[in-house]
This record gives C-alpha cells, sequence and structure tokens, in this order.
C-alpha cells in the first residue's frame, strides 16, 4: 500500500468518522483496490477487498455488505457473470461494476444483470462516490422498510389478530411467551372477541404447529354426542354406534384441541376431561382399555367459571386446572382505537373476495363505528363491513350503509329514534355532537385536553362546541 494511502487511511481511523456503509472491492489490481479503500474509507464508509471472483464470492458469504464494487476482468472470472452469481444470492445487494472497458454493450449486460450502476476507468472520484451514496442510501431505505413492515405486521396482525391498543399488544405478548410450552390456557372473554383466533395463534407459534389444531363446541352438542365426539365409542357401545369411531382426543394426539364454551359442559363430561388433563389417559365409550394421548388443551369461555364454580355448576378442581394461564380479551368497546385498523383489514378482505375494486371508509362512516358500543366485538364489525361492501356502488362506504345496522341496535345515534326524518346532515351533526361532548367528559370538561386528544386546534374545538350547543360543565377537579 502506498505511503500516501497509508496516511488517509489512519488519519481516516483518528477522527473516528461515522461509519457510511460496508463496502466490498473485488478487483484484481492491488492499485486499484487500495485507491478505492482511500477514496470510500475517507468518506467514512469500513471496506474489505478481494482479488479474484473466488475470493469476492467467499467474503460476500461471510458476512453482508452494503454495497459491492466489481471489476469486469477479473483472473478467474468475468465479473458480470460473477454479478449474476451475487446477486442471486442477495437480489437486494447493489453492485456496481468498474471496468476499463466501458462498451455500451459491457454497460447494457451489466444493467441487465441487476447492476446497480456501471463506472469506467479512470473514474471521476466525486461521481462515484455520489452512486456509492445513492445505492448504499437504497439499500438501506429498503432494509429499513421491510423491517418496518414485518414489525408492523407482527406487532399488529399476530396471526390474523388485527390490534394496536394496550390490551392487544399485551396479549401478543403473552401469546408469543406462552405458546412454546405445553400448559393449558383458558381464554374469557364475551362471545366474538376473537377467543379461537387466540387458541390457533397459540398453536401455531407451538412446537405442536405441524399437528392438528382441532376446534369443538362444547355449547352446541347435547351431553352423550359430546362425550362421544371427545372420546370416542366402540361399536354397539349405544344404540345408534353402528361402527367404531376416534375421537377428538385421539385425532387431536400431539397437537391442540380447543374446548369452545366450556361453561356449558356437564359435570359427568368435566370429569372425564380432568382425567385426561391429570393423567393424559382416557376409554372409548364402551371400551376397556385406557388409551394414552399428548394433547394440549385451550379452553374457552364467555360466562364467569369462578361464578359457575360457587353456583356448584363447574367443578372446582377442572377449574383449577384450565387456569394455569387466563388470558382475558376485551371486548371491542374497550379498545376502540383498534376500530381504524379491523375497518381496513376487513375492507382489504371482502373487497378481494367479492372482486371489488379498493374501497374507502368516509370520516363520517368511521365515525360511527367509532362511537357505536358493538355488542357483538368483532364478529359484528366484521358482519356490517362485509354487507357494506356487498351493497356499495361507488368507491367508497359512506354513512348510509352503515347507519341502519347501528341504529337498529339503538347506539350512537339517538336522534334517529325521535325524528324518523332526520336528514343526513342532521344524523352526522348529532354524531359529530355526541363524540365531542364524550371526549369533554372523559377530560373532565378540559377542553385544552379534548383538543390534544382530537390533534385539533383549540380554536377549532371551540367553534364546533359554539355550532353544536354542546353544554360545558363544571369541572370536577381544579
Amino acid at each position: 500500500m502506498s505511503e500516501a494511502a497509508v496516511i488517509a487511511r489512519h488519519s481516516v481511523s483518528d477522527t473516528s468518522v461515522p461509519t457510511m456503509g460496508s463496502v466490498l472491492i473485488i478487483d484484481d489490481e492491488a492499485a486499484i483496490r487500495e485507491s478505492l479503500q482511500t477514496l470510500l474509507e475517507m468518506d467514512g464508509y469500513t471496506t474489505e477487498t478481494a482479488e479474484s471472483g473466488k475470493e469476492g464470492l467467499t467474503r460476500a458469504g461471510e458476512k453482508p455488505f452494503d454495497l459491492i464494487l466489481l471489476d469486469v476482468a477479473l483472473p478467474d472470472a468475468n465479473g458480470i457473470d460473477l454479478l449474476a452469481e451475487l446477486r442471486q444470492r442477495d437480489p437486494n445487494l447493489p453492485v456496481i461494476i468498474i471496468t476499463a472497458y466501458g462498451t455500451v454493450e459491457n454497460a447494457v449486460r451489466a444493467m441487465q444483470s441487476g447492476a446497480a450502476n456501471f463506472v469506467q476507468k479512470p473514474w471521476d472520484n466525486e461521481k462515484l462516490l455520489a452512486d456509492v451514496r445513492a445505492a448504499v442510501a437504497r439499500r438501506r431505505a429498503e432494509e429499513e422498510n421491510v423491517q418496518l413492515k414485518r414489525a408492523l405486521k407482527q406487532r399488529y396482525n399476530f396471526e390474523n389478530i388485527i390490534g394496536k391498543s394496550e390490551a392487544m399488544l399485551k396479549i401478543f405478548d403473552l401469546v408469543a411467551q406462552v405458546a412454546p410450552s405445553r400448559s393449558t390456557v383458558l381464554l374469557q372473554g364475551e362471545s366474538g372477541t376473537g377467543k379461537e383466533l387466540i387458541a390457533k395463534a397459540i398453536h401455531l407459534n407451538s412446537p405442536r404447529r405441524d399437528r392438528p389444531f382441532v376446534p369443538v363446541n362444547t355449547g352446541s352438542m347435547p351431553p352423550d354426542l359430546l362425550e362421544s365426539t371427545l372420546f370416542g365409542h366402540l361399536k354397539g357401545a349405544f344404540t345408534s354406534a353402528v361402527a367404531s369411531k376416534k375421537g377428538l382426543f385421539e385425532i387431536a394426539d400431539r397437537g391442540t384441541l380447543f374446548l369452545d364454551e366450556i361453561g356449558t359442559m356437564g359435570m359427568d363430561t368435566q370429569s372425564k376431561i380432568l382425567r385426561v388433563l391429570q393423567d393424559r389417559k382416557f376409554m372409548h365409550l364402551g371400551g376397556v382399555h385406557e388409551i394414552q394421548v399428548d394433547v394440549r388443551i385451550i379452553a374457552a369461555t364467555n360466562v364467569d367459571l369462578k361464578q359457575l364454580v360457587k353456583e356448584g355448576k363447574f367443578r372446582e378442581d377442572l377449574f383449577y386446572r384450565l387456569n394455569v394461564i387466563m388470558i382475558d380479551l376485551p371486548p371491542l368497546r374497550q379498545r376502540k382505537e383498534d376500530i381504524p385498523l379491523l375497518v381496513e383489514h376487513f375492507l382489504q378482505k371482502y373487497t378481494e373476495e367479492n372482486g371489488r375494486a379498493s374501497l374507502r371508509m368516509t370520516s363520517e362512516a368511521l365515525r360511527s363505528l367509532l362511537t357505536y358500543s358493538w355488542p357483538g366485538n368483532v364478529r359484528e364489525l366484521e358482519n356490517v363491513i362485509e354487507r357494506a361492501v356487498v351493497l356499495s356502488s361507488g368507491s367508497d362506504i359512506g354513512l348510509d350503509l352503515i347507519v341502519d345496522h347501528i341504529a337498529g341496535r339503538g347506539s350512537s345515534f339517538p336522534v334517529l329514534e325521535h325524528r324518523a326524518d332526520a336528514s343526513l346532515f342532521d344524523i352526522i351533526e348529532e354524531c359529530e355532537r355526541r363524540i365531542i361532548a364524550e371526549m369533554l367528559e372523559k377530560c373532565n370538561w378540559n377542553q385544552t385536553e379534548a383538543a390534544d386528544r382530537f390533534r385539533v386546534p383549540l380554536s377549532t374545538l371551540n367553534q364546533k362546541i359554539k355550532r353544536l350547543n354542546i353544554e360545558i360543565k363544571k369541572k370536577a377537579r381544579d
């Protein structure tokens, strides 16, 4: 290495120039490698070099680089052929071709092979640095975008469970934490809150993911049929048992059995479930031989099992066996910040299913969804969006496609109950009045705080309060 190059590189390291990126230089000429190293390191890049195609491929496979500077004429390879191999390994890796043979043919071949740029020797230092900076910036921007999308998907869309509210993010974290174990999980929440989706997420993130996930609604079957379904039976075990049949515990062996609405299960069936949890054994109906199984049980309920235990309707020992890990799913009305995400998800789902162009929810329609109490939770919201998509005729879903359902449930539009002739403007105005009044009440009638939460200037909020004749109550605290 020349004395000037050594001094330049030493001065760069002494001044602690921040790393702009990592560059691999593949060129068989030592003078070229040294010159490029000096130029790039003085601009803040870290560099490594290789003097042949074989060495370049080895170094590129040992660690990731932000950019490769590649000579065309290498002693053991054609640089453009090497470019194709490098791009096959990492399609997003930027490669700048450098050559003393700047023919149009070479340039076209290089760009067709995916080169970020084509530079002819001798190069212009400033232009080369500009090309390097642009290529590295694109590389990092693409990586950050991929990472951001991945993080958002993982954070807000966990196995098709949508949510960014604090309550849902805690549930996502809990699911990820408990999934690898074999512990029994009890899911508690109102109907429509997504208990089966959570159960599937636990299964799919567990070592049992490649084995069956078997759901059964225990509340939809009479006791005899439920026991036969769960444990199976032998031929002749009862009048209609014309053939032997496996039960769901056998089908779910080494997988997961999801028992939904477990609070409706009869006491006799509860005792048999308890035995499977304790001993991992059961018998077919009409059978005398025990069958060993390895099944993880996830149970769900929309009623308070503790209260059922107090009332003598649910076995206390089974409750504690099921309640090893309890996940409480909040109703939609307690996580309204998730509604816009859910709306977007269901809009995309049902426009694709129905072969429709993209649809947009108007701000008035979305506002109406945000003020509704959603007694049917996410399932009800999904049904509303599906109906709106099917009935929509334009590119927007407006209040007219939403209000019928919500008003029919007697929630957020009391004006409709008193005025059958209410216009769309009246409905929207009443909706806006209610939203502002509810927010003011949440903020203890502090208008500045309410304006901050709405992300509007205080003057704008005051104008709306005046226009809508909203009575400002005296603060409960100073």
